[in-house]
């Protein structure tokens, strides 16, 4: 596995707390990212792409079986970000992982770019372009399908969005996958509670929505989805029963690290100022040092 950081159960309770430390780092620096990218002159998701970035920074910088220098390996284990519209959360990530310069970032929307307001495949470390809701887990359980058939241990991860679970494509796929006994597939539910247009519960109510899962033949977990020290573990353990594919439910905030927009509809798309940007970025920095003083605290 392509990691960057060991495993703490290999190395005791120190390893584990430095590997923590170096993932919250990079974490703070894809939110810089995307805060910058939401600052540009075409705006972007911001609201989706912050709720997700503990889920990006946890498979890209420890879990996914990847190489920068090689994305086309046929042994990779493959991401699909099923909701699209977080492609700057994605790119942030892809660009720290070393797919492409970071530098790129500030290209996102404009004319002659390949980081587009979706993910497109001319986008290294892009296996499918996606956007179109309701399409990911069934794209998704097609590679976990090919790689049961032909041997490869490879394991495929898709991130959903909670609204996006308003298709009933999701449902169809979630029902073929777990009579497939498709154990090496893993879906991530980012439950923000918040689509486009009001909260999930108000639109079209999913809970109880671990229940749902289970009786669709699926391994459940349930954690806080912004704590890395509650979505690594989880991540980093599939598949939790044999046989069976595997939903990790990540509790997020819509727009996590920056309050004046965080849990609120407004963030879903935004077009920062000059003076918000610098705002957010102070606020997900401050942020991130308040957690890390909680930490030190408990310890």
């Amino acid at each position: 596995m392509t990691t960057l950081v060991q495993d703490p159960a290999a190395t005791g309770a120190d390893a584990g707390t430095d590997q923590l430390a170096e993932l919250a780092a990079v974490a703070l620096r894809v939110r810089e990212h995307i805060v910058d990218i939401c600052s540009g002159g075409e705006g972007g998701h911001l609201g989706g792409s912050l709720s997700l970035t503990e889920v990006l920074t946890a498979l890209y910088f420890s879990v996914l079986n990847i190489d920068p220098e090689h994305p086309d390996d046929p042994d990779r284990d493959v991401f699909l970000l099923s909701k699209g519209h977080a492609a700057v959360g994605l790119y942030a990530t892809l660009a720290e992982r070393g797919f492409f310069p970071v530098e790129e970032l500030a290209g996102f929307g404009q004319e002659g770019g390949r980081l587009m307001g979706h993910p497109i495949r001319a986008v290294p470390g892009v296996e499918l372009p996606t956007g179109s809701l309701g399409h990911g887990l069934a794209l998704g359980a097609g590679f976990a399908l090919s790689a049961k058939l032909s041997g490869k241990p490879r394991h495929t991860f898709v991130a959903l969005g909670d609204g996006e679970l308003q298709e009933g494509s999701v449902w169809e796929a979630a029902s073929s996958a777990a009579g497939l006994g498709l154990d090496n597939l893993t879906a991530v539910v980012d439950r923000n509670r918040l689509q486009l247009t009001g909260p999930t519960e108000d639109i079209a109510p999913l809970e109880p929505l671990a229940d749902r899962w289970r009786a669709f033949g699926w391994a459940v977990r349930r954690v806080p989805g912004n704590d890395l020290s509650a979505v690594l573990p989880e991540l980093a353990s599939t598949p939790w029963e044999p046989g069976r594919p595997s939903v990790l439910i990540a509790d997020t905030v819509k727009g996590a690290g920056v309050p004046f927009v965080a849990d609120q509809v407004k963030a879903h798309y935004v077009r920062f100022t000059e003076r918000q940007q610098a705002r957010a970025r102070a606020a997900v920095r401050r942020a991130a040092r308040e957690q890390d003083g909680g930490k030190e605290q408990q310890s």
